[in-house]
């Protein structure tokens, strides 16, 4: 048999049955032809069975001075796992090479580990690792370093560390391993032990290593370690690298130490460092939280002189911050900005801009601000938009947002779910939302509370009192996923039906099964019970509110003070308000105007003369108007978070 490679050598069988040891490799003048990678490769893909391909690929590793290169490791990969399919072990394809006359050595096992280890299957890599044991070959070093970092990769991460220390002779590349795994994992403290025994044992570490153990006391925030780090790399002889200059600069800001920071960016251009957008990015955060924007605009403006062009994470740290400074419009114009940089948004950018139009009440802009946008899909990106819709009054928006995220391929989460059922419901299309929250729970049974705490949410908001309690009586007959928040909708959906022995019932049950109720759960049923005029269930209420130590907030003072002006008894309403007000909380107007039309035989001159901190609360032109109907909102919020 002759196997040809690029036409410029073959293969020469000495015996039919010997393995390729037994050939030798030729040039047409009979002279012996230097191995390449390009020559094995050729040769390997021209053998007529994967295993004569391994055992000539073996071959050619022990052949002297000759070392396979990653690449040519990578191209044996499908080889080795057609005859792992075949054959089904390791144990097997290493009998099929020497049936085939391939003399088995250490290096065999080397080299399909290192095939295994480089495909990713780490499995057949430990077990290539036990027969090479069981075979009484002792493994090297290097055969340990790739065992040590499969087990980290395998998140067995004391095995790893204990396999580390049975190794006898460790190198540089088996205390890196270690090293930069620990720092993944944020293990700081285990880092500086082996960076210590490094140094001990003589190891040199180089700019690499530095720059791996620096992160990880930087994001630690161990500034004094970080320190002291550094001028051990500085004692050493390596050069500061921009990343370093930037780790060091970002330290310092989390440190609170900005004006250093700011220092520190000026020698680093005085060393010929440029700095890079990620070195801009972590001092502007750090000047957004010293609240120094001045410097934020001097620095914005000597990285446009500088040409260091702006890249998405930073533009999202810009948003963020200018939201965090209530600077809004300043956010909302560096979201433009994406576009004239030809930058898409991504996920963060969207929820970024999502939580900047909630808090400065622009979120009916959204639908204009992302209109003719291509936004770098994914999940989350789609349901902060879904959810953003639902929340700034576009619903048939939102539900049109989700048919286009699984158009995309994306598969449904429970937020996704929860954003269309309160798209739905937003809607009016009731029927719809009851349908797809059916179609939902009988596909996916072990759905997230949240998701029927938003149906619930919906049909009570929508009035739909009786129908809400239907599908909350169903989803506990079917053993659903509920929580208290669930419970606490729907209780509040069988007052507002009027329906008040049944929602003390489920009260009462709610506690039976074990789940506690919170301050929103007691301030339904306080509202609930105000709203019956029922003074002793009240009572009873706040006996037990103090029993389970849940303070009073304003929603609870005002529902009762409401009730007693109602019952007509406005001194205990006073009194109410006046504790109230002595422990910080606000009236809302509806209280206060109920309690000033009550109080006949009292001017509103008297009442401010008695009740100063009421007086000031009720002219303030930012009251806050805090009403019982605000409870609602206030559960579906507590639920998603």
């Amino acid at each position: 048999m002759i196997l040809r490679a690029r036409g410029l050598c073959r293969l020469t069988p000495h015996r039919a049955c010997e393995s390729p040891r037994a050939f030798s490799i030729q040039s047409p003048d009979s002279s012996r032809l230097q191995l390449c990678p390009e020559i094995v490769e050729s040769t390997a893909s021209s053998c007529p069975s994967d295993t004569i391909a391994l055992s000539f690929f073996l071959w050619c590793a022990r052949q002297p001075n000759y070392f396979h290169d990653s690449c040519s490791f990578d191209r044996m990969i499908p080889v080795v796992l057609r005859l792992t399919d075949r054959f089904g072990s390791v144990r097997e394809i290493v009998r099929e090479q020497q049936a085939v006359g391939c003399s088995v050595k250490a290096q065999t096992f080397m080299v399909l580990i290192r095939v295994y280890w480089r495909g990713n299957f780490y499995g057949r890599a430990l077990e290539a690792f036990d027969e090479m044991i069981k075979q009484n070959y002792v493994p090297n070093t290097y055969a340990r370093n790739m065992v040590l970092d499969i087990l980290f990769k395998v998140h067995h991460f004391d095995v790893a560390l204990k396999f580390f220390r049975d190794t006898r002779f460790p190198n540089f590349i088996s205390y890196n391993i270690v090293l930069s795994n620990l720092c993944k994992s944020s293990d700081w403290l285990g880092a500086r032990d082996v960076i210590r025994e490094m140094v001990k044992k003589g190891f040199h570490l180089n700019t690499g290593s530095f720059s791996v153990v620096l992160d990880c006391f930087c994001k630690a925030g161990r500034l004094m370690e970080l320190l002291q780090l550094l001028a051990l790399m500085i004692v050493s002889g390596k050069q500061l690298t921009v990343a370093i200059w930037t780790i060091l600069i970002e330290s310092l800001c989390q440190a609170g130490q900005v004006d250093r920071a700011s220092t520190l960016l000026g020698k680093m251009v005085e060393h010929g460092c440029s700095p890079t957008v990620m070195t801009y990015t972590s001092l502007i955060r750090g000047l957004f939280q010293a609240q120094k924007f001045n410097e934020v605009s001097m620095l914005l403006e000597t990285m446009i002189s500088n040409k260091c062009s702006p890249d998405l994470v930073f533009y999202n740290v810009l948003i963020d911050c200018f939201s965090k400074a209530r600077r809004f419009d300043d956010a909302i114009d560096v979201f433009l900005c994406l576009g004239d940089s030809r930058l898409h948004p991504d996920a963060y950018t969207l929820s970024s801009l999502i939580c900047t139009l909630c808090s400065s009440g622009k979120l009916r802009l959204l639908p204009k601000l992302i209109a003719g946008l291509d936004v770098t899909a994914d999940l989350v990106a789609c349901n902060s938009l879904i959810n953003g819709l639902c929340k700034a009054g576009f619903p048939f928006e939102a539900v049109e947002a989700f048919v286009n995220m699984v158009n995309m391929g994306f598969s449904p989460d429970n937020y996704s779910y929860a954003g269309l059922l309160n798209g739905l419901c937003m809607s009016g299309s009731i029927e719809n939302a009851v349908n797809v929250y059916n179609t939902i729970v009988v596909n996916n049974p072990n759905v997230d509370a949240y998701v029927h705490t938003v149906i619930l949410n919906g049909l009570v908001k929508r009035r739909r009192y009786h129908m809400a309690i239907r599908l909350f009586r169903k989803a506990a007959l079917q053993n659903y996923c509920l929580d208290v928040v669930s419970y606490t909708i729907a209780i509040n959906g069988l007052f507002r039906g009027h329906r008040f022995d049944e929602a003390w019932h489920l009260f009462e049950q709610m506690k039976h099964f074990d789940i506690v109720p919170n301050l929103y759960t007691y301030n339904v049923m306080l509202s609930g019970s105000c709203l019956a005029r029922d003074m002793g269930a009240v009572k009873q209420l706040l006996k037990e509110m103090e029993i389970a130590g849940v303070d009073m907030d304003h929603t609870s003072f005002n529902v009762i003070i409401c009730l007693l002006i109602k019952l007509h008894r406005y001194n205990s309403a006073l009194l109410l308000c006046r504790r109230m007000c002595d422990l910080g909380m606000v009236p809302n107007r509806i209280t206060c105007s109920l309690l000033l039309d009550g109080l006949v035989n009292i001017s509103v001159e008297e009442l401010y003369d008695l009740y100063p901190k009421l007086a000031y609360d009720f002219k303030n032109p930012s009251f806050v108007d805090n009403s019982p109907s605000d409870l609602q909102s206030d559960l579906l919020v507590c639920s998603a978070n």
